[in-house]
């Protein structure tokens, strides 16, 4: 076969078909500036690596940690930019070929996701909570990954005072990934984002300078099972497109409606078969739903919170929720709006189970980190009941807790990370107790979190609940709003106790202490102090930014 008819083929099997004698080739449109906050993280995560490749390695720390401040901050002003430019409102769009859609809800959770991305790298870079070793300053992570947990190669990185800054570029892959999951505009898209930001996560939750194996461990259980749901979300996509003949969003719309004109003649047998939606969509559905951490998907989260090194799980529990919710929302909202019928009772279902289960379990547990795992559990239920309605309001309302929660969870972690003893970071809560009279400001801090968790007036997450119980009951879904009161009130007892046991316990002897943090922490800790305060007693102007930012483009 000549080498012509190879390509002809080839360019036919690609579905490009060749151009006629004369006719110019069509080059893709790509819209850069639209692009432009995810061009600049993937471009600054390039560099990041090169950076580990040529830099001398005294230098790497400050290069990497001053390329991801400046990338992150870049990507930010350019949402801004973009927002002032009416890209949220007016001049909404799908951009690169169909493959991505700016809107409202795409900007909102962008720059969500790269401010919390942002308070969570300088917990990264922390490096005065560790006493030095050999004379080197120490961070959360360890020496040099790839030796083997007390190995004589560990051993001797140690001593030569090595780190992996290889976190930094890391983190920035996994923001990119994260800004294109709640922008997708077709289903290749969707996959292939989640597998960008959740790879660098799988490695990330296994370099913990301290409990390695379990750190391991954790890692490990991410990745098998971040596996299992992946392969789920990628069958529900062949099985979509087997049912519209298509993967955009656009497109499996028009046929769910009955609404599509042009059928191919090769998927003429399949297209219009319900079996194929009603099983294509509860398989992305799972995908999606153990991104966001719901009951029945939750079993990694406990697993994994607790063994990843802190700074890691704090920006993993605020930023993926953030990404994984828009995912969810644009689908729902946006692909199955004709089949709301459908997925309402089983995401009924779903809220109801998982509002409940994180709660009650959250009780028993006796390690912070886990404590902390079971609550995002629970918030994952709350924030599934502003989905669960359907509404306009729906949408603005889950936008706004989950710009509350992120920042909230964030400054959670960074205060976990200060209470230590000599194996490093003290979670077990026997631990804490006595904490407000040994160091009354840092109790005091965490205790605004525990309670912004819990739900009290005059914090973020009061108004965040406010907001999605009163989307749910005006869509119709009073019952769930009654089981969210119930579950609100049970997790009540557990944040509660935990500042019980800091102020009105006596400290013992051999406690823990309480390290004192450079301004990269401290930072963290205020900036999410500050935020839940500000969106507790005076939520009404982000309100009405979440709800100019709810509508979705079609």
């Amino acid at each position: 076969m000549s080498a012509t008819a190879v390509h002809s083929l080839w360019a036919t099997a690609g579905g490009v078909t060749s151009a006629a004698p004369g006719e110019k080739f069509q080059a893709p449109v790509i819209e850069y500036t639209q692009l432009m906050p995810v061009l600049i993280v993937i471009g600054a995560a390039v560099v990041g690596v090169l950076v580990e490749a040529f830099v001398p390695r005294r230098s790497r720390y400050y290069t990497q940690v001053f390329l991801t401040v400046v990338a992150v901050t870049a990507s930010f002003a350019a949402i801004i930019g973009l927002a002032a430019g009416g890209h949220g409102t007016t001049k909404a769009g799908v951009v690169a070929m169909g493959a991505i859609a700016i809107d409202g809800p795409t900007l909102f959770l962008q720059g969500t996701i790269l401010l919390t991305a942002l308070v969570a790298v300088f917990t990264f870079a922390e490096r005065r909570l560790d006493p030095a070793s050999h004379g080197n300053r120490v961070d959360s992570f360890a020496a040099q990954a790839a030796s083997v947990p007390g190995s004589d190669s560990e051993k001797a990185a140690v001593r030569a005072g090595f780190t992996t800054t290889e976190v930094f570029p890391l983190v920035l892959f996994s923001v990119a990934g994260m800004l294109v999951f709640p922008a997708a505009n077709d289903l290749l898209t969707l996959f292939v984002a989640l597998e960008v930001f959740s790879l660098p996560l799988y490695l990330l939750c296994a370099v913990a300078r301290r409990k390695r194996l379990m750190s391991q461990e954790a890692a490990v259980k991410y990745f098998l099972l971040g596996a299992f749901s992946s392969a789920f979300l990628l069958f529900g996509i062949a099985l979509l497109y087997g049912y519209a003949g298509s993967v955009s969003y656009a497109e499996i719309a028009h046929v769910v409606e009955g609404s599509v004109t042009k059928v191919d003649p090769a998927l003429a047998a399949t297209m219009g078969n319900d079996a194929l939606l009603l099983i294509g969509g509860a398989m992305i559905l799972t995908g999606l739903l153990f991104k966001v951490g719901a009951v029945p998907f939750h079993m990694w989260t406990p697993d994994v919170y607790q063994g990843a090194p802190t700074p890691v799980t704090g920006f993993m529990a605020a930023a993926t929720k953030v990404a994984a919710f828009g995912a969810l929302l644009r689908l729902l909202y946006v692909v199955l709006p004709g089949l709301t019928w459908d997925w309402r009772p089983v995401m009924w279902a779903v809220a109801i189970v998982t509002m409940l289960g994180g709660a009650i379990v959250a009780i028993t547990q006796t390690d912070i980190k886990r404590l902390l795992a079971y609550s995002s559990i629970a918030h994952a239920g709350f924030i599934l009941a502003g989905v669960i309605a359907a509404t306009p309001d729906g949408v603005s309302s889950v936008l706004f807790y989950l710009g509350a929660y992120s920042f909230v969870t964030v400054g959670a972690f960074a205060v976990v990370t200060l209470v230590r003893d000599a194996g490093g970071e003290a979670t077990h809560l026997s631990k804490w107790a006595g904490l407000g009279r040994r160091s009354p400001l840092v109790a005091a801090v965490f205790a605004v979190f525990l309670l912004a968790f819990a739900g009290i007036p005059l914090t973020s997450g009061f108004s965040g609940k406010f907001a999605v119980f009163k989307a749910a009951a005006d869509g119709g879904a009073g019952g769930l709003v009654v089981v969210g009161v119930i579950s609100s009130a049970i997790a009540a007892f557990f944040y509660i106790r935990v500042i019980v046991l800091m102020f009105f316990s006596e400290p013992k002897a051999d406690g823990p202490t309480v390290a004192v943090p450079s301004p990269l922490t401290m930072t963290t800790i205020a900036v999410g102090v500050a935020v839940t305060l500000a969106l507790g007693l005076a939520p009404q102007y982000f309100l009405d930014l979440a709800s100019q930012a709810g509508v979705f483009v079609r």
